[in-house]
């Protein structure tokens, strides 16, 4: 899912939403398909939803070294982005802190 090779510089490269409030150097997109049976199997570790929007934010855990980023966005549709679990722990403490993400439980 997630590699740790060079990224295209041929605009090709997946990006997160630009509401997310940090970057990850390596994130893959995924179909929805293969995101939506990732998440089903997968062990939810955390969820945010932003303030004042209607976006949603859930990580799970996808294999020993991998997530997968599921949002939600206002129009209600899932996007799905795979990712090293190592970037997404490295960049957590800026979600946890971003006064615009909250935690939910």
């Amino acid at each position: 899912m997630a590699t740790r090779g060079p990224q295209p510089t041929d605009g090709t490269a997946a990006g997160l939403p630009r509401v997310v409030p940090f970057d990850v150097p390596q994130v893959t997109r995924l179909s929805w398909e293969l995101g939506s049976r990732v998440v089903e199997d997968g062990v939810e570790l955390g969820t945010w939803e932003r303030v004042g929007g209607a976006w949603t934010l859930s990580i799970f855990r996808a294999t020993s070294e991998t997530v997968v980023l599921r949002f939600q966005t206002p129009a209600g549709r899932e996007r799905f982005y795979g990712a090293a679990e190592m970037d997404i722990d490295s960049v957590r403490p800026e979600l946890v802190s971003a006064p615009e993400w909250e935690q939910s439980e």
